[in-house]
């Protein structure tokens, strides 16, 4: 249970890097804070200046990856060199349990780098809505699950202009695709800790789904400036 442990603490430290922070402080000497929603994530970075916002949603989705992989990188095993989508190297059969853990380790990274994301201790506690971090993670995890849900999120930015909408139906179908498409390498508690993980970033979205059910939420605009 150790190795669980620090694989948490890692995911943890990884995600709570508050980037669209980092870089509104540096390039632009302002608090993202104060700006628009006060969210640190790319989306209100993106408001101000979309250079940064898009340097922030790369940045937040790299510190998502690297958790999960470094999470592969640290369990121990026997004769595989990456848990990823590997049943056979060289021959070998990887053993069932070693998979097992492996995945329970990487998914067990991608939730702790989204509560990295949304609960920073570098802030305060005060962090983004996950949704990047949380695609980078589920990119390492289930990457033709990605694809599919990251199709259905342009669809619907697009048709409504809503990006929390687009964020929000996409991260609730990822499990599903995960599980559907992933199923003969899963375990229940890899599911579980996806859904943990899609139900975090949804519960973020609290006051844009009262906004959106309002009708009062804003649609989304790249302003130059």
């Amino acid at each position: 249970m150790a190795i669980y442990f620090i694989v948490a603490v890692i995911a943890y430290l990884l995600g709570s890097i508050p980037f669209g922070y980092i870089l509104m402080r540096v390039f632009r000497g302002e608090d993202v804070r104060a700006i628009g929603s006060g969210n640190i994530g790319a989306t209100n970075v993106a408001r101000k200046a979309p250079g940064l916002g898009a340097a922030t949603l790369i940045l937040d989705a790299l510190k998502g990856f690297g958790a999960v992989i470094a999470a592969s990188a640290i369990m121990p095993r026997t004769h595989y060199s990456h848990p990823v989508l590997v049943v056979h190297t060289h021959g070998n059969i990887v053993p069932t349990t070693d998979i097992e853990a492996a995945y329970v380790a990487m998914a067990l990274a991608a939730v702790f780098a989204i509560l990295g994301h949304v609960f920073p201790v570098w802030l305060k506690f005060k962090g983004g809505k996950g949704v990047a971090t949380g695609v980078g993670a589920f990119v390492a995890l289930a990457p033709k699950a990605v694809l599919i849900v990251l199709l259905i999120f342009v669809a619907i930015v697009a048709a409504f202009r809503y990006i929390s909408l687009g964020s929000i139906v996409a991260t609730a179908a990822f499990p599903v695709f995960a599980w559907l498409l992933y199923r003969y390498q899963a375990s229940p508690a890899v599911f579980a800790a996806m859904v943990c993980a899609s139900a975090l970033i949804i519960a973020k979205h609290h006051q844009n789904i009262r906004r959106l059910l309002a009708g009062t939420e804003h649609r989304f605009e790249l302003k130059h400036r």
